[in-house]
């Protein structure tokens, strides 16, 4: 059946960014079948030429008829030498078809079933990469990035020599870089509403646990006026103090200064 032009020109980018993955496990596939005894060609059920078909299918979008000969192979292959790559492509074909969290599901299926596969911190790590590519902006992506850095911390855990640590270590980055923005524009909304309480929590919140954010002076100033506003003097001073001590050259510092001779007199 043809498929209609626009859905499938909505899923080309996510497809295109998710197929440099495809290489990794296939490229060892055929290292694997390289290295094995010359195979005798007969028809018998043959998995590296099954899937060889099913890479081919997925190139061209019969993700279906693709997942067909993959669980194939996954069922019937006894050596267990084909079927972790197998249940690895079923995952990605779920990912390229735009299934993010079928696509998830079958990766931890693959963790399950192989932990200790020379594959595992490849499988744990697209995990965290579906999540990450589902990352849109501080509104409306804050919550697949709490979910991705989750996933590059459990990677990090359970396989400290991974290879893709420096990657890794970017994308957790911008993970954090997000969340704390995240947090910002919730607590600034809390503030102009009047709603102090609730704005100290995601104030408070962010200093803990994001001490290097690029708007920490104001989120400063912010949680001093909500203390402020909440008639606790002295919390307020206590964080315009430390404003001004720890970012004497920002705009916020004057501000704070004078709020704190306020609240003295």
């Amino acid at each position: 059946m043809e498929r209609g032009r626009g859905s499938r020109a909505a899923r080309i980018p996510s497809r295109w960014k998710m197929k440099r993955y495809l290489v990794i496990p296939f490229s060892i596939l055929l290292l694997i079948s390289c290295s094995s005894k010359k195979a005798v060609r007969t028809d018998a059920f043959n998995p590296e030429e099954l899937l060889q078909q099913a890479v081919g299918l997925i190139e061209e979008d019969e993700y279906d008829e693709a997942r067909k000969l993959l669980f194939e192979v996954k069922n019937r292959d006894l050596s267990k030498k084909y079927a972790p790559i197998a249940q690895l492509k079923i995952a990605e074909s779920y990912a390229l078809e735009g299934q993010p969290e079928l696509s998830i599901q079958e990766y931890r299926t693959f963790m399950q079933l192989y932990p200790e596969h020379s594959l595992a911190p490849y499988a744990q790590y697209r995990i965290a990469l579906v999540y990450f590519d589902q990352i849109e902006s501080p509104d409306r992506g804050a919550g697949v990035a709490r979910k991705a850095l989750e996933e590059f911390q459990r990677l990090l855990k359970l396989y400290p020599r991974n290879p893709y640590r420096e990657a890794v270590e970017l994308k957790m980055e911008r993970c954090r870089e997000l969340i704390a923005e995240y947090e910002y524009l919730v607590g600034k909304f809390y503030y102009k509403k009047g709603s102090y309480r609730a704005a100290l929590g995601r104030f408070l919140g962010l200093l803990r646990d994001f001490p290097g954010y690029r708007n920490t002076p104001e989120v400063l100033y912010l949680t001093g006026l909500s203390y402020r506003e909440l008639d606790n003097a002295e919390e307020s001073a206590r964080y315009l103090e430390e404003l001004i001590t720890r970012f004497p050259e920002s705009e916020f510092s004057g501000r704070a200064g004078k709020l704190l001779s306020s609240l003295k007199r």
